[in-house]
This record gives C-alpha cells, sequence and structure tokens, in this order.
C-alpha cells in the first residue's frame, strides 16, 4: 500500500471486483471522452475480475502495475492510476495512466496520486522515465502533470482512436535525475 495525505494507492485484489466494476458504469459516459471505446463485457463482473487477474499476472512479470485510488477517510474506490508498457534494458520507462471518478474530479487527489505513483516508480521500480499522452484540450489534466514535475516533448498526431477517431495526444514525461544502474 502506498500511502498519502487523503489518499492510498494499492493493488486490485479479486475482492476489488465490484466496486471496480461500479466505478467504471458509474463514469461509463464520462470516461469515453477520453478513453479507448470499450467492449460489453468489460462492464461485466467477469470482465472487471479477468482484468484484475490479468494484470496481476502483468504485475508479477514487471510489466503492467494497476493501483486503485482510494480515500483514506472512507476506503471507497475513487479511481486508477497505472504504469503500463514497462520498458527494461537500455529504456527503464513506461507509460502512465489515470482517471478519477467524475464525482471527486477537482479536489486534488488525482495529483496526489500520480506524485505518489512517480515516487514509486522512481523508487521502488528505478524506471528512468515516466511518459504521459494527454489530448490538448485535456488542459486540466495537462496543469496536473505539469504540478508533477511533467514537461511537454510534442504532440503526437493521430495517435490513440477514442470513440471512432484518431486523437492527437501532447506527449509529456519526467526524467530520474536519481536513476541508478543495478546490475
Amino acid at each position: 500500500m502506498l500511502k498519502g495525505n487523503n489518499i492510498y494507492l494499492r493493488f486490485f485484489e479479486e475482492s476489488d471486483t465490484e466496486e471496480l466494476l461500479a466505478l467504471e458504469l458509474r463514469n461509463k459516459d464520462f470516461f469515453k471522452k477520453y478513453n479507448t471505446t470499450k467492449k460489453d463485457s468489460f462492464y461485466t463482473l467477469d470482465g472487471q475480475l479477468q482484468r484484475i487477474q490479468r494484470t496481476t499476472e502483468m504485475r508479477e512479470n514487471d510489466q503492467f502495475y494497476l493501483f486503485g485510488i482510494f480515500l483514506k477517510e472512507t476506503d471507497k474506490l475513487i479511481g486508477v492510476v497505472m504504469l503500463s508498457e514497462v520498458g527494461r534494458g537500455p529504456f527503464q520507462n513506461c507509460w502512465l495512466g489515470y482517471y478519477l471518478d467524475q464525482s471527486h474530479n477537482g479536489k486534488g487527489y488525482m495529483t496526489e496520486a500520480v506524485r505518489i505513483i512517480v515516487d514509486y516508480a522512481f523508487a521502488e521500480l528505478n524506471l528512468h522515465r515516466i511518459d504521459a499522452g494527454v489530448m490538448p484540450h485535456n488542459v486540466g489534466s495537462i496543469r496536473l502533470l505539469e504540478k508533477n514535475g511533467f514537461h511537454k516533448e510534442g504532440i503526437a498526431k493521430k495517435n490513440v482512436l477514442i470513440n471512432g477517431v484518431w486523437e492527437d495526444h501532447q506527449t509529456m514525461a519526467i526524467i530520474n535525475e536519481n536513476w541508478r544502474w543495478e546490475e
């Protein structure tokens, strides 16, 4: 468990399946503005259980780290943050992804979650770099990343298929200045 002031992050367990499905269903229309299209099976208990099982296996293989974002005072699941496409060897990098229940936006929880996950990626996983892609019109997400030390690197044209449209993404990154070579 990774603790912050108002939230904590932890890996999903099979017992989180119902709560994760509820988060996805409650925010389906909101998330769809920024996320890839999901199959109907994603929005089922079995779909979420398979997601948790698959990402647990990927974590054990140092490929993907999926965390739930929980409120400290209530233990309620309010979002998801992930490190995906972990590359080792000469890369030592990954991609950051995140989303938060619409009713909890604007309260600083995601800023805190990103700060915690960046610390984890650099201190525990010893990654050198974290990349993030954000649609240029999502200024709130860009500001959130900048508050956490990410810098803009350029626009990836027609980068991700979202709701049937190839969307541009602002590429942002943060570098671990304390990265250490481990053999």
